[in-house]
């Protein structure tokens, strides 16, 4: 099996995670810094070169729904870089709900005792490791049903 990409898409950074190479697990790859919220030229281009370095053959990208299962102004931003993902790889790319993940990821980092100047750091990591984790699991249900 190929890899897979997770990513948590947000405004000044983008988390990434890759699965094992066979779907089982979710590891955390980097955290992409993001210039100007305008930009995405350089931001698309790093994502680009991972999908080559892990051979990967599809994309999770975190959909941040309120929650109350509405859409708000960062879901349509999510969705314009949905489509410019699609264009700039030629891979399908899968929206997930990503509801409480970045809530889950800071309270890993206080559990493990990260100080509060140093999660930022991973936080969007942890992130979208755990968007990743939650579409593998998905996948790996649907296989014993």
């Amino acid at each position: 099996m190929t890899r897979i990409l997770g990513l948590d898409y947000g405004s000044k950074t983008v988390g990434a995670a890759v699965s094992d190479p066979l779907g089982i697990t979710a590891q955390m790859v980097e955290t992409i810094v993001r210039e100007r919220e305008d930009k995405l030229r350089r931001t698309l281009a790093r994502i680009e070169a991972l999908v080559a370095q892990y051979k990967i053959e599809r994309i999770v990208l975190g959909y941040p729904k309120n929650m109350n299962n509405t859409l708000g102004e960062r879901a349509a931003r999510t969705e314009e870089f949905k489509a410019a993902l699609e264009r700039r790889t030629g891979l399908p790319v899968i929206l997930w709900d990503e509801r409480l993940t970045t809530a889950a990821a800071e309270r890993v980092l206080i559990e493990r005792g990260v100080r509060r100047e140093h999660r930022k750091e991973t936080v969007d990591q942890i992130a979208a490791a755990l968007i990743l984790q939650g579409y593998l699991d998905s996948l790996s249900l649907e296989e014993r049903k």
